[in-house]
């Protein structure tokens, strides 16, 4: 069984969660389909505190696993280098990352949270500008004192 089948949570309705090159692997595929298929692809870069502590023991989920419970099944999710967590949701226009982003934040358990966004084709056409695009304006917010969403314009 491949790493994406094996890490499916087992919520029901969640989403996926991959590694890091299967993350970056299915935003490549999915932004080659929304080309075809003329949809938005968004992503959000969220650095965010968790009132529950990191796992240690393999029966506590992490901050990915918790996250896919509140995202629909055909969102993927990856913890991430740059940030504490990197998901991908599917036909998201910019416009409504506020929203998901304000009932993902209230479900969860986050003490401080700090967020940027991208979307194809609206700002961006490659992956590595849409994962850029999402980073930085996080990495803004975060200076900025968190608690906030930018979106790259």
């Amino acid at each position: 069984m491949s790493q994406w089948h094996a890490s499916r949570p087992l919520a029901a309705g969640g989403g996926w969660v991959v590694d890091d090159l299967t993350f970056r692997f299915l935003v490549d595929l999915e932004v080659q389909k929304a080309q075809r298929l003329r949809y938005c692809v968004s992503l959000i870069c969220l650095a965010a505190e968790f009132a529950h502590p990191e796992p240690r023991e393999a029966s506590v989920p992490t901050s990915a696993e918790i996250v896919t419970r509140h995202i629909r099944g055909t969102d993927i999710v990856t913890s991430w280098a740059e940030a504490s967590l990197a998901l991908l949701l599917i036909d998201a226009e910019p416009a409504n990352l506020r929203s998901i982003l304000d009932r993902l934040t209230a479900r969860l358990d986050t003490i401080v949270w700090s967020a940027g966004g991208s979307s194809y084709p609206k700002t961006a056409t490659r992956t590595d500008d849409m994962l850029r695009q999402a980073v930085d304006p996080m990495v803004r917010a975060k200076n900025e004192g968190g608690t906030r969403l930018y979106v790259a314009s």
